[in-house]
This record gives structure tokens, C-alpha cells and sequence, in this order.
């Protein structure tokens, strides 16, 4: 998502940032709020105030982001993130079948393209009742249970 926006600000104002860590620092907040965004929305603006440090002064960008693109971005990464799982379950001796409830980690899995992955993969619906954010602390608290002691 990072490196779309550097591009789209390029096309638009003709400045590359990568080599401007403030200005990229700006861009990587924009992009993590358009993705929390895009996770229940349509499209965001993507609005930043990019401060380019260089002779530019301060620049602004407003790039419309929409779902679909940033599934594009991330696609591949999201079918490539299934793998993991394949050998895991396959590393336990355990099928797809042999899965109860599947639980949701972290922020991105927010996203309703990798919910929907996941879906297809064990053909069930991920638990909605576990806050992805908080899912690793809670069993680290020891607040989690196995049901399989």
C-alpha cells in the first residue's frame, strides 16, 4: 500500500519520498488508516499532509484508495499466507475437518477478503466473537482454555 502511494504521489506531483523518511513516515500512517478504513468501507480519500522536507515545503496528497484496489495489492500475499496453514495442519496431522473454530489474529485479518480466504479454506466462517487485536493477549493471559488437556 506504501509503495502505491509513493507511486500515485509521484504521477501527481512529480517528488519520490522514498528517500525522505519523514515524508514516508507520513505515507505509513495514511496507508494503515486507509486500510482500518477500507476494512468496512467502499473507499477512503486517503488524505495526508506529506511534508517533503526537500525545496517542495509541505505537500498534500488526496488519493482516492477503494477496497477493491487494495485487495489487488495485497492479493497475492493473502493467497500466499494460506500455504503456512496448509503445513501446520498437515505438520499436526490434523485435515481441514479436524478444525473446530478458526480464530482470527491481528488487524488485517479485518479485511473481508481474508476472512473470505480463510472461509474457503476450511469452509467455515472465522469467529466474529474474538477481537482479532486482542486474540494473542488473550491467551497469553492465561484467560484462553484448550480443550484439549
Amino acid at each position: 500500500m506504501i509503495n502505491y502511494l509513493v507511486d500515485e504521489f509521484k504521477k501527481d506531483q512529480g517528488i519520490d519520498l522514498r528517500n525522505d523518511p519523514l515524508a514516508m513516515q507520513r505515507l505509513k500512517e495514511a496507508a494503515e488508516k486507509a486500510k482500518i478504513e477500507l476494512s468496512s468501507a467502499q473507499q477512503t480519500d486517503g488524505e495526508s499532509a506529506v511534508h517533503h522536507c526537500r525545496c517542495y515545503g509541505p505537500k498534500h496528497m488526496n488519493i482516492k484508495v477503494t477496497r477493491a484496489k487494495l485487495e489487488s495489492l495485497v492479493e497475492d500475499l493473502v493467497n500466499r499466507s494460506i500455504e503456512p496453514l496448509k503445513v501446520a495442519l498437515q505438520d499436526a496431522g490434523l485435515s481441514v475437518s479436524d478444525v473446530q473454530d478458526v480464530i482470527l489474529v491481528g488487524g488485517q485479518t479485518r479485511m473481508p477478503m481474508v476472512q473470505k480466504k480463510v472461509a474457503e479454506f476450511f469452509g467455515k466462517e472465522p469467529r466474529k466473537d474474538v477481537n482479532p487485536d486482542e486474540a494473542v493477549c488473550y491467551r497469553r493471559s492465561g484467560s484462553g482454555r484448550r480443550t484439549d488437556w
